[in-house]
């Protein structure tokens, strides 16, 4: 009997072994590293305000506790996804007020906006909204076995909120660097670019605080792989940074990795300083469009640039590669 126990409760071990989910992340342990400017165009999930404004001595949103940040969801009960969405609801509206659903603090609230005519006659919201924003950036990454991309290794953020962009989805697309405007101590300089829209190279379902992430659907050219490197593989000293400063030229630029802090489970997780003349030359360090230029050491990707140190712009912030990794397969 006790026998007949004790394989019973093997027998149940064995059962809950073999059901037990497999945690082990799906990322390969070689992928392409990126370099390439790449355009971004984010839509966000509803109609974010960006600013109010008054209308004959009255401030609308003020009536109706709307602030900059809040994300309109719905008017009248019907969703909105973007401008037009809210444009066609305010037209076909015979009241001069709207019910409005919004999102504060990842909290779903409601309220009444009163609509009001200017001076010539046309009802105004008394709101700025935006419904997509749009930019440059760096392609990280693409994992070759799932095609999934990683870009940028920081979020984007609204401008006038400073808020991260909440997004329904997006696309990247092609992008060549037309001048470079170069960094100083306390003004980050920036890639001048032109992009096409209409040239899609992946779709974004993604943006994170590390990074923006989504599924690369263009021909992949350059099939050449790294290994990816664990924080503790990374060393101090020389390592180099894919980006590009003219058209489509992606070039290897040297850099000195001169702090790692394992620690931090977000996005600064070592310091660089870069070392290239011919980089320094041109761009007087860090700029911004560089964000998510990959880092290469030896054989292995390592992470990518994320942030400038402001008032000493020769120097930088890199993200480790598997935390940009782990959060793509999330």
């Amino acid at each position: 009997m006790y026998l007949k126990k004790i394989k019973k409760s093997i027998l149940l071990l064995l059962l809950f072994l073999s059901i037990s989910p497999n945690i082990a992340l799906a990322y390969s342990d070689k992928i392409i590293a990126g370099g390439q400017n790449i355009g971004i165009s984010l839509n966000s999930n509803g109609v974010l305000i960006v600013g109010t404004y008054e209308v004959n001595n009255t401030s609308p949103a003020k009536e109706a506790n709307l602030k900059t940040g809040d994300i309109i969801e719905k008017i009248n009960g019907n969703k909105i996804s973007s401008i037009e969405d809210m444009a066609n609801e305010i037209n076909k509206n015979k009241d001069e007020t709207l019910k409005i659903t919004y999102i504060r603090d990842h909290k779903e609230k409601q309220t009444t906006l009163n609509l009001y005519k200017d001076e010539n006659g046309i009802y105004k919201t008394g709101l700025y909204v935006k419904d997509s924003v749009t930019g440059i950036g760096t392609l990280t990454f693409i994992d070759p076995a799932t095609k999934k991309f990683g870009a940028l290794g920081h979020e984007i953020q609204e401008q006038t909120t400073g808020e991260i962009f909440e997004i329904k989805d997006g696309t990247i697309f092609t992008s060549k660097v037309t001048g470079i405007l170069p960094s100083t101590d306390g003004s980050p300089g920036e890639k001048k670019a032109e992009y096409d829209k209409s040239n899609v190279t992946g779709n974004v379902d993604e943006n994170t605080i590390k990074g923006i992430f989504g599924n690369y659907t263009a021909n992949i050219k350059n099939t050449k792989t790294y290994n990816v490197a664990k924080p503790d593989e990374i060393k101090k000293g020389k390592a180099q940074i894919l980006t590009v400063l003219n058209n489509n030229d992606i070039q290897n630029y040297d850099i000195n990795i001169i702090q790692i802090n394992k620690e931090d489970k977000e996005t600064k997780n070592f310091v660089f300083e870069i070392t290239d003349k011919n980089l320094l030359d041109k761009t007087g360090g860090i700029i911004q469009g560089m964000s998510g230029s990959p880092i290469i050491q030896g054989d292995n990707i390592i992470g990518a640039v994320t942030h400038v140190v402001v008032n000493d712009p020769q120097k930088g912030y890199g993200i480790f590669i598997t935390n940009m990794l782990e959060e793509a397969e999330n």
